[in-house]
């Protein structure tokens, strides 16, 4: 792609995935549903080894890779330490305004399921092996 189309289609691509994630949780409410996605990739991807956070990345659309890295520091990443409820209470602190009526587990797994459609099939499974266990067998439930 040419100048600016290559930034349109990123974008296009960005809202298609917002729209689709918007409509699988029912929330209607797209600056909120961002407000999951951005937290739900934030912690995956501190859960994940840099090469593999770097592999998932790569299969993103630009806009939300750039998303996905937003304050990144691969130096304070707690590999291998991370529990369900840690995780849990990350992505709860991004909602300390307006806390999630639903469970924020129910709301995780749809943007992992959403991560599994999108994403390959490959690399998928090169991240569930990577995860830190209990965070993996969280994701598989």
């Amino acid at each position: 792609m040419h100048g600016l189309e290559m930034l349109d289609h990123t974008v296009q691509l960005t809202h298609e995935w917002i729209n689709e994630l918007d409509a699988d949780l029912g929330w209607n409410n797209k600056p909120r549903t961002f407000r999951l996605m951005r937290a739900v990739f934030h912690a995956l991807r501190d859960c994940l080894p840099a090469t593999e956070a770097a592999d998932l990345a790569a299969q993103l659309p630009t806009l939300l890779r750039g998303v996905f890295y937003e304050h990144y520091q691969p130096t304070r990443v707690h590999q291998g330490r991370w529990r369900t409820d840690a995780f849990l209470q990350r992505l709860n602190k991004s909602f300390a305004a307006d806390p999630v009526e639903e469970d924020m587990a129910d709301a995780a797994n749809v943007v992992f399921a959403q991560l599994a459609r999108r994403v390959s099939a490959g690399e998928i499974r090169d991240v569930l092996n990577t995860l830190p266990t209990e965070i993996r067998e969280f994701w598989l439930a």
